[in-house]
């Protein structure tokens, strides 16, 4: 009966739509600690954290290299989710070479009872390659912050313990609970090798180890478990300094299996020869449920099997797509949307903010949020945010810049999703309206973060792709509406979602509606104070300079760059003029176009009809703007706008990415004498294009590759999505004299780009942060699956 009641939860279940928004429990636990290789935890500010340590034990110098965080400098093969659904959980695979090991972690989430449900974790590894040894030690720990505690029920044994082993806890949140650790019966110990009889009480154990870490330290976990192993091992070989051979590191870098009163960290140690696997059990007392290998067997197997066919329905491939191997080019696609899904993380803490800070050519801005007496850098109260992230392994943390993107991708998948993480970026709006564009929380966070980046401005802003995510929705909504069925929605949560039928004398459509209405509602009005934020802080000048413009205020300029970086931008080091105060940016009035279009939106889909007309003026202003100011006739270009020597306005013109931003966001009409000289800059192969994607800065450029080279050529998929949408929704959809011409870029673009991602995938086994404008190889951060796994929306045509 448990596997049968195991499998239901996993059958299509029918939900009442307009009920949707509190379809949140099975969200409670998750791979939420996405910095690690492998680590679960709740979204509960203070409370059960748990990871996976290994390291080869074929030397004393592997223990130096154990794996734990996600690090490039691991030299991992490669790791992903092959299959993640946020839901129920999925599977990930890790190859490490240099341990001749791939280890394989599944996780399947299991509902009932009253505390957010049970999960089940199990690790299995096996030999690269089985002609040579592999024989690795695995830690997993776990540990407790907060109210509540863990005690080991296990017989404690000074020389390791046979067999299962067990604790108990309890906290307010999670209620009591039980985790267990399980072998699987066909695993082979180390027990041969150099001195072995010295050691034969220990061997074939697992040992453990019970710590007292400080509040707020848990996150040091792996080098307090680490420095457990060395103050034991330390004198024990020390006796055998002398002697012909050391013996075997598996005998000696073991836990103490010591136990201190009080422990909240828990460490459980075992060696394997060749092929292993153990099961990690967590009960939930409210769920009264008890689990053995056969759940996760079988279930496991029911969760692969849903999100292939899930995946199938929600983003298909063309049968009109050029692929040599479908097979593979899905299983990529899969894989880089479970790492989108598995990279989204639970952060908390403080962060570090300045309120004070301003460069010379900011500081005359009458921005009267900076100016409260608090000037210089301080912590703020704690927050939290679910979010994904941009790089388990460099960027593991939450990018306001990023998080747009990737909820375009979530929210195709499980709209509800979507909308819980985006609530809690909305919730991070503060009073004046500003948003940290790097969510680094808490000191576990910030030791990933160089010192000179931590600290975050409440005068600077970022690109606003949060309204993405509320332009989708609407859209999704809207498009459901009109006629697909709930499934085309995303709102089955991985379940058939059927819409509901009307026992009221209201109307189906009008209960989904007001449903929606009531979820966006809540963020319309932070969201609303945010754009003005926006106008008011980054406002540029128009009449100083004697500009000639149909509106006297729309024109913008990022605050907080530097002599050679835009960062707030998002595009670090491209090419810009002169810092000055009367510089106009052409990207920020494209994103404010466009936000002011969103809000527009916004506000008629909630029915605020004078918001939304205003707004409406506000757009058009702006795009007025956008030819009055930014168009350069003789560069046949939209430019940013920079003050030269004799303190006159001109156009600083750098053709590439900024170049394109009225084109990107669809702020041109099909019709725009502009279009054509776009797409011909676009399509230039001197210029922006190449066959692996478009390129970030001309290649005609003088600065074209220079410098750090991170905005000055590198191809990055992100803006190469954009030029597909507003390609394939606007100017190749809509009539217009271009409207050929932008069909035929669509279509060799889009294979351009997906091609060279996935060869480079198949190459290096990884996707990357960004790929080189002249041989396609990916580079920078990897696994990148942050925007870079929008592959799979422009795979699907999904914009």
């Amino acid at each position: 009966m448990r596997i049968l009641w195991l499998f239901l939860t996993l059958l299509p279940l029918p939900l009442v739509y307009s009920n949707f928004v509190n379809n949140t429990e099975n969200l409670l636990w998750g791979a939420y600690r996405p910095n690690l290789y492998f680590g679960l935890r709740p979204r509960l500010p203070q409370s059960l954290m748990t990871g996976l340590v290994w390291f080869g034990t074929q030397n004393y110098q592997s223990i130096a290299k154990a794996r734990h965080a996600c690090d490039q400098g691991d030299g991992l093969d490669s790791y992903t989710w092959t299959h993640f659904n946020p839901r129920q959980g999925g599977v990930q695979t890790l190859r490490d070479s240099q341990n001749n090991v791939e280890i394989t972690t599944e996780f399947l989430k299991v509902p009932g009872g009253s505390h957010g449900g049970s999960w089940i974790a199990r690790i299995k590894g096996a030999p690269i390659n089985p002609m040579f040894p592999s024989r690795i030690s695995t830690i997993f720990y776990l540990g407790l912050e907060g109210l509540g505690g863990v005690d080991m029920v296990t017989d404690e044994s000074e020389n390791g313990i046979d067999g299962p082993v067990e604790f108990s806890g309890t906290t307010p949140d999670l209620g009591d609970f039980t985790i267990r650790i399980v072998d699987a019966p066909d695993n082979e110990a180390v027990t041969t090798g150099p001195h072995s009889e010295a050691f034969e009480e220990r061997l074939g154990k697992t040992h453990l180890a019970g710590l007292r870490l400080p509040p707020g330290q848990l996150w040091t976990a792996k080098d307090h478990i680490m420095q457990s192993i060395v103050n034991r091992a330390s004198p024990i070989v020390e006796k055998y300094r002398t002697a012909e051979q050391a013996p075997d590191p598996s005998f000696t870098l073991q836990l103490p299996d010591d136990i201190l009163t009080a422990s909240n960290l828990f460490a459980v140690q075992k060696f394997f020869e060749g092929e292993f696997q153990f099961d990690v059990f967590f009960e939930s007392a409210s769920a009264n449920q008890t689990f053995d290998a056969s759940t996760i067997d079988q279930g496991i197997a029911a969760v692969v099997a849903s999100f292939n066919s899930r995946f199938e329905e929600t983003f298909p491939i063309p049968p009109s797509y050029p692929a040599n191997d479908v097979t593979r080019l899905k299983s990529f696609s899969k894989a880089i949307t479970s790492n989108l899904f598995g990279g989204i993380g639970y952060f908390y803490g403080t962060s570090i903010i300045d309120k004070g800070f301003a460069y010379e050519w900011d500081q005359d801005d009458e921005i009267d949020d900076a100016d409260d007496g608090q000037n210089g850098a301080r912590l703020t109260e704690p927050r939290a945010l679910l979010t994904a992230t941009p790089s388990r392994s460099f960027f593991p943390r939450g990018f306001y810049w990023d998080e747009g993107f990737h909820l375009l991708h979530i929210g195709a998948w499980d709209t509800e999703l979507s909308l819980e993480i985006l609530k809690g970026w909305i919730k991070l709006i503060d009073n004046d309206g500003w948003v940290a564009r790097e969510q680094i929380l808490g000191e576990e966070a910030r030791s990933r973060v160089p010192a000179q980046f931590q600290t975050q401005v409440p005068t600077f802003a970022n690109p606003p792709t949060l309204t993405m995510a509320v332009t989708a929705i609407i859209k999704k909504f809207n498009a459901a509406h009109d006629g697909p069925s709930a499934a085309d929605l995303g709102m089955d949560y991985g379940m058939n979602v059927q819409m509901p039928v009307a026992s009221e004398p209201e109307s189906s459509a009008a209960l989904d509606r007001a449903a929606v209405q009531s979820v966006l509602r809540d963020m319309y009005k932070p969201l609303k104070r945010h754009y003005e934020w926006f106008r008011r802080t980054q406002r540029g000048q128009i009449k100083q300079y004697g500009r000639r413009a149909r509106s006297r205020t729309e024109g913008y300029r990022w605050r907080g760059r530097s002599e050679a970086h835009v960062l707030t931008s998002g595009m670090d080091d491209y090419p810009r003029g002169p810092p000055h105060a009367g510089e106009l940016h052409l990207d920020l009035i494209s994103w404010m176009g466009f936000f002011t279009r969103t809000m527009k939106d916004f506000a008629q889909f909630i029915d605020e009809e004078e918001d939304a007309a205003s707004f409406a003026e506000i757009e058009s202003a702006i795009i007025n703007n956008i030819d009055d100011l930014h168009w350069d006739e003789e560069s046949e270009m939209y430019c940013d706008v920079g003050i030269d020597s004799d303190d006159e306005s001109t156009h600083i013109c750098h053709a590439g990415y900024v170049s394109l931003f009225p084109f990107m966001l669809s702020l041109l009409p099909p019709d725009s004498s502009h279009l054509g000289p776009i797409l011909d800059m676009l399509h230039d192969p001197e210029q922006l294009w190449s066959e692996y994607g478009i390129r970030s800065l001309s290649k005609s450029h003088p600065e074209f590759g220079k410098g750090e080279n991170y905005w000055k050529g590198p191809i990055w998929v992100q803006i190469n999505y954009m030029v597909l949408g507003a390609l394939h929704n606007t100017y190749a959809r809509e009539e217009g004299p271009f409207q050929e011409k932008a069909r035929e870029i669509y279509e060799e673009l889009r294979r351009n780009l997906v091609n060279n991602v996935f060869k480079e995938y198949q190459r290096t086994g990884y996707v990357w942060e960004q790929y080189d404008p002249l041989t396609g190889e990916g580079q920078r951060s990897h696994p990148f699956t942050g925007w870079t796994s929008l592959v799979t929306l422009i795979l699907a045509e999904i914009y």
